[in-house]
């Protein structure tokens, strides 16, 4: 079972990871709108990312296109023009995004879950997708992400429950953890 407090937990955490790592300069704007229904989503392919502990998995998907207005929000990272910005290192962009965005919520969840995995990215056709009610997930959201006005991507969460979940998030307690969800040596 999951709370109702944990239930707005795990959306406000993915809320602020989605509008962190998909945003790629300073100046971006990012808005992050739940929405019911993923019938309206764009995006050929879903990049998915997967958090785990001994009570719970977060599947988190993020749904994208290889379009002209997609390569040029992730070729401003890099001060090149879109036309330069070639297949692999357009997949990389959207992974390493992808990776700060899980890598971020990830860690903001280890405050309330000791033991928590985070799997690597996974490029995925966007009808995969369509089947996420094959996990009977305890909870399911989706959100549509405009950035700079753009409808660029859209996500999808869905939370598995193996024990009851219940904890408190409150934004205004982030933890100071230097980075974005970067890899962590030890």
């Amino acid at each position: 079972m999951i709370s109702q407090n944990a239930s707005a937990g795990f959306e406000a955490l993915l809320v602020q990871s989605l509008k962190k790592a998909l945003t790629v300069l300073p100046d971006d704007h990012c808005e992050v709108v739940a929405v019911t229904a993923t019938d309206a989503f764009s995006g050929s392919s879903v990049v998915v990312l997967t958090s785990s502990s001994y009570v719970f998995r977060v599947m988190v998907l993020i749904y994208f296109s290889a379009d002209m207005p997609t390569k040029t929000h992730f070729s401003r990272r890099q001060g090149i023009l879109a036309e330069e910005l070639n297949e692999q290192a357009f997949i990389d962009a959207i992974c390493e995004s992808a990776n700060m965005c899980s890598g971020g919520f990830n860690r903001e969840l280890g405050r309330f879950f000791p033991h928590i995995g985070l799997s690597t990215p996974n490029i995925l056709e966007r009808r995969c997708a369509d089947h996420i009610s094959a996990l009977k997930a305890g909870l399911v959201r989706h959100f549509q992400v405009t950035v700079n006005g753009a409808n660029l991507f859209h996500a999808s969460m869905c939370v598995c429950d193996y024990d009851t979940l219940d904890f408190a998030y409150h934004p205004d307690t982030l933890s100071d953890a230097v980075g974005e969800g970067e890899l962590e040596f030890f």
